[in-house]
């Protein structure tokens, strides 16, 4: 560092006059102001440049991308610059990116449930409709707070019978899908043949949903009912609806309007739809 840029620094961060510096450090203040009146160089002019394109692209990332993800951008821009380069001039400007935001899962597995064999043996497939359904639960983040998607699907055709969300991923949004997907596919003598695959997770193994199950499908087996029940780990991808990332300080789409699903048995608390994540 110079000592005419040591004397700038003073003033700029301790608020030290440029008299005083220069008394102390036995320089002349007519050469200070020579040095700090003088034009731009071309490096420093380009630095300047650089500088201003870098926090436009930050700020029209909503301020969520680092320095190679800038980086991208200025190229595609037509900027020749170096990685490093932009690192730098964001840490002159004192810009961060954030790193995005995963999901830790809703699945906690109840180890003082009741264990359930694994019917499906990890064969995702049907030979017929209402043989083989399968379900699980969603978090969807949107701008009102977390909303939660209940689904239920019938792995002969991979058509989704019952989607309903609410505010918490408890056992009665599981049952409220149950409950849907029993109605839409004909009632209990429809699905007496059914057996209904989940995760090992407390939603799916509480006493409540049992008695659901029992509700709505009959008597004669384990459950109580003669929707037959396995429990393994689920192929989500195939029927989530999307795969998402989402950074801090950023929003998704807002949740539609509350209102409330017109099936029997329905609660105050689940609704239908639900807020459609942004893509990554």
């Amino acid at each position: 560092m110079s000592v005419a840029r040591f004397i700038a620094d003073q003033r700029t961060f301790y608020r030290v006059p440029y008299a005083v510096c220069c008394v102390i450090l036995g320089v002349s203040q007519s050469w200070f102001y020579k040095w700090l009146n003088r034009p731009a160089t071309p490096g420093q002019r380009r630095r300047a440049d650089l500088d201003a394109e870098v926090l436009k692209m930050f700020n029209t990332s909503k301020r969520t991308y680092g320095s190679p993800r800038v980086h991208a951008d200025l190229l595609a821009a037509g900027w020749t610059v170096g990685v490093n380069t932009v690192a730098d001039s964001m840490r002159r400007l004192g810009l961060q990116g954030r790193k995005p935001m995963h999901s830790m899962g809703l699945t906690r597995q109840d180890r003082k449930a009741p264990k359930f064999p694994d019917l499906l043996k990890r064969d995702f497939t049907a030979p017929g409709p209402n043989l083989t359904w399968c379900g699980d639960i969603t978090e969807i983040p949107t701008d009102e707070g977390k909303l939660y998607m209940a689904t239920v699907l019938d792995l002969f055709s991979r058509r989704l019978l019952a989607a309903p969300t609410s505010e918490h991923p408890n056992a009665q949004l599981a049952a409220d899908a149950i409950k849907i997907a029993a109605a839409g596919r004909g009632g209990r003598t429809k699905i007496e043949s059914v057996i209904f695959n989940t995760d090992r997770g407390p939603t799916y193994t509480a006493s409540s949903l049992r008695c659901c199950v029992r509700t709505n499908s009959g008597s004669g087996s384990r459950w109580g009912g003669s929707v037959r029940v396995s429990t393994t780990r689920l192929p989500n991808r195939s029927f989530r609806p999307s795969s998402t990332k989402f950074y801090p300080g950023t929003t998704s789409p807002p949740r539609p309007k509350r209102a409330l699903w017109s099936w029997p048995g329905a609660t105050s608390s689940t609704t239908p739809g639900g807020g459609t994540a942004r893509r990554r």
